[in-house]
C-alpha cells in the first residue's frame, strides 16, 4: 500500500505566496500529495477557496495559519491547526499582527525610500488584495525595481535583521500562542526552529517550556534547519515527548521550496487531526 504524501505548511496569495489559495490546491494535486496544509501568515482568509479547490480534487485540505511569536527575544513561527478561527484570543491576535504588520512594512519602505526608488504602492502593486503585508512583499517591490535579484537576496541583504531598514513587528509570547490555539481547538507545531540563516534562534530549553505550555510538535525535516543538526533537533524533540514534522514551507514562486520537499509521517498527520475543533476538508 503506498502511503500518503503529507506536506502541512503551504502558502498561499492570502499573504506571501503566489498562488491563490485554490491555485495552492491544484499545485498539491499536481505534485501528488494526499494532505497539503494551508498556513499562511496570520490569516484564515484564504481557507474558504481553499477548501473549495480542496473539495473538487479530493486533496485533503489541513487548515492553519502560521503565527508570529517571540521566544527567548528571538522571533520563532507557530504553525496552529484546526483551531476554532472565530475564537476571540485568535481574532485579536490576528487583528493586532495584521496591523503591526502593515506599519512594519511603512516604515520599512520609508526607510528604504531614502536610498532607493521605491514607493508604498510598489511595495502593494506586490501583494494580492486584503493580502497580509510582509517583507516579502518588500522584497518582490526591490526584485520588480531592478534593485535586487530575489527574494532571497534581499533578505539576505537588505531587507536582513541586520539592515539599517530593518523594523521590528509586534509579536506575542510563544507560551501564550501555544496556549490560546490549544484553548481554540487546534494544536501547534513549531515551524523551523533551527533556521539560524534567518537570525537568533530560541535555546534549547524552550522547547521543553513550550512542550509544557501544550505544543505538539516541531518541524525538523525542513531546508532551513541544516540537514547536519537535524537529528540532534530530532533528539530533542523526542526527548520532549513532541511529534516530528517535515514540511516544504512552499510560496509558489517566491522561493524555491517544493510542494512535498520534506512531508510528514501519517502517523503522526492522524495525532495532530484527531480531538480538534475542525476538521480536514
Amino acid at each position: 500500500m503506498e502511503c500518503m504524501k503529507i506536506d502541512l505548511h503551504a502558502h498561499s496569495t492570502a499573504s506571501d505566496g503566489t498562488d491563490s489559495p485554490s491555485q495552492l490546491v491544484l499545485q498539491a494535486y499536481a505534485a501528488g500529495l494526499a494532505v497539503v496544509g494551508i498556513t499562511d501568515h496570520d490569516t484564515v482568509d484564504g481557507w474558504n477557496s481553499a477548501a473549495a479547490a480542496a473539495t473538487e480534487t479530493g486533496v485533503r485540505l489541513v487548515r492553519g495559519m502560521e503565527l508570529t511569536a517571540t521566544c527567548h527575544g528571538a522571533r520563532v513561527h507557530i504553525l496552529g491547526y484546526l483551531f476554532d478561527p472565530e475564537n476571540e484570543a485568535v481574532r485579536n491576535h490576528i487583528y493586532t499582527v495584521q496591523a503591526s504588520r502593515e506599519n512594519r512594512a511603512r516604515e520599512i519602505t520609508e526607510r528604504l525610500a531614502v536610498d532607493f526608488p521605491i514607493t508604498f504602492d510598489d511595495v502593494l502593486a506586490q501583494a494580492a488584495p486584503d493580502a497580509v503585508l510582509g517583507r516579502p512583499h518588500i522584497a518582490d517591490a526591490l526584485v520588480k525595481l531592478g534593485i535586487i535579484a530575489n527574494r532571497s537576496e534581499a533578505f539576505e541583504q537588505i531587507l536582513s535583521s541586520s539592515s539599517p531598514y530593518y523594523v521590528s513587528q509586534y509579536a506575542p509570547e510563544a507560551v501564550d500562542v501555544v496556549q490560546f490555539i490549544q484553548q481554540a481547538g487546534g494544536k501547534t507545531v513549531w515551524a523551523h526552529p533551527w533556521a539560524r540563516a534567518r537570525g537568533k534562534v530560541a535555546p534549547d530549553s524552550a522547547f521543553a517550556e513550550l512542550a509544557e505550555a501544550g505544543l505538539f510538535g516541531v518541524e525538523v525535516d525542513h531546508r532551513d534547519n541544516p540537514a547536519d543538526t537535524r537529528p540532534a533537533l530530532a533528539d530533542i524533540v523526542k526527548r520532549c515527548g513532541l511529534a516530528r514534522f517535515g514540511s516544504s514551507d512552499y510560496h509558489g514562486t517566491g522561493k524555491p521550496n517544493k510542494l512535498g520537499e520534506n512531508t510528514t509521517s501519517e502517523d503522526v498527520y492522524y495525532q495532530l487531526i484527531d480531538g480538534t475543533f475542525a476538521e480536514v476538508i
